[in-house]
């Protein structure tokens, strides 16, 4: 049984709704207050968790630490650069199969998944790669 939200669940899960991308609690925080839909920022970290738990609210972790929260549209894959942070959304989900079996064999209702890749970009393995080059000259 599925409790009804809050009106600052709702005000959040609206915004990540119009917005066509992932936000931090922060940013969702300041985007609300531009919005004259001033909350606390605790209240923004507790409603985030309820949406989360309840399937409706995505969250994806970046190297540095900070979380980026989106609606539940779909899967989210990246190619994210160690160096510059630069991070590349993957179109195709490699593990939709994966996750389908998953659901079958451990009778587990999945949200959604998260993948994510951690390396250098083109520019900075070829900006490492001069380095080296460099340094054995």
């Amino acid at each position: 049984m599925k409790l009804q939200r809050t009106r600052s669940q709702e005000r959040i899960l609206n915004l990540l709704k119009t917005v066509n991308r992932s936000l931090s609690a922060q940013d969702i925080y300041v985007e609300l207050r531009n919005r004259d839909q001033n909350m606390g920022l605790a209240t923004v970290y507790r409603s985030l968790d309820a949406l989360k738990l309840d399937g409706m609210v995505q969250v994806r972790t970046l190297a540095t630490g900070e979380s980026l929260y989106s609606s539940v549209l779909r899967d989210q894959h990246h190619l994210t650069c160690l160096n510059c942070r630069q991070s590349i959304p993957i179109e195709k989900c490699p593990v939709h199969q994966l996750e389908t079996e998953l659901q079958d064999t451990h009778q587990f209702k999945i949200y959604y998944h998260t993948l994510e890749f951690f390396g250098l970009c083109d520019r900075c393995a070829a900006a490492e790669a001069e380095e080296k080059d460099t340094a054995k000259a």
